[in-house]
């Protein structure tokens, strides 16, 4: 099997493969974020609490931050398969067909899904930086590190910091554009749109994402139209 493993993971499949398991947790820790955002509209002291919780979950037969640390390395080696599968795929597809075509070959809606995958993965990985730095170091949050998470996430969305929103929505809009190319295409390297699978699958990376967008976009709209202040 330790053998097996890294002679499959050179094969396309197994690179596929890959980015459909990877993705698949990266979706399923983007609902869990999603859903802890959203205690943002219990009041500040339920939001502070649910991060705390964060950081102590499992005390004390677990050391404080355990878990989430735990969490944090399988969520970094799941972005760095899935962003390594897909610049080898890529890589791949180019030496297969150094040459273009000389009349274009893919359809307008192929190449808008590459190029959403390409570029918006590129932007949501600056995001991801930015975001730590932010909100979890507090190194460019308005309210420096020592604020509690219902101050910072308050503090970045001001109507002052629109450009801070700006961003932050751009940023999740290609979060639902990259899911719903990559339901569809983990659903079929798995195998999983045979007959009329494809119909359902379509429409749950339809729902996904649009659940996904929706939910991380109320946060920032609430606090900067004052609802949540």
């Amino acid at each position: 099997m330790a053998v097996a493993l890294p002679q499959l993971y050179r094969t396309t499949v197994g690179k596929k493969a890959v980015m459909a398991v990877t993705g698949g947790i990266l979706v399923l820790f983007l609902l869990g974020h999603m859903a802890g955002n959203l205690k943002i509209f219990l009041g500040a002291s339920d939001f502070n609490h649910y991060a705390d919780w964060l950081r102590t979950v499992g005390e004390p037969a677990i050391p404080r931050r355990g878990l989430l640390t735990v969490a944090e390395v399988v969520l970094g080696v799941s972005v760095i398969l899935h962003m390594w599968s897909a610049v080898s795929l890529a890589r791949t597809a180019r030496r297969a067909r150094p040459i273009r075509y000389a009349a274009k070959r893919k359809s307008h809606a192929h190449g808008y899904a590459v190029h959403t995958m390409r570029w918006g993965g590129v932007i949501i990985a600056l995001y991801v930086v930015w975001h730590l730095l932010d909100l979890t170091f507090g190194a460019v949050n308005p309210k420096g590190g020592n604020a509690t998470p219902y101050a910072k996430v308050v503090a970045d969305f001001a109507p002052s910091h629109w450009y801070v929103t700006v961003f932050y929505v751009l940023a999740v809009v290609l979060v639902g554009l990259h899911l719903r190319h990559g339901i569809r295409s983990a659903a079929q390297t798995l195998g999983l749109t045979a007959g009329r699978g494809a119909r359902g699958f379509e429409l749950l990376a339809a729902a996904v994402s649009i659940l996904l967008v929706a939910g991380f976009l109320a946060v920032p709209i609430a606090v900067s139209f004052g609802w949540v202040k």
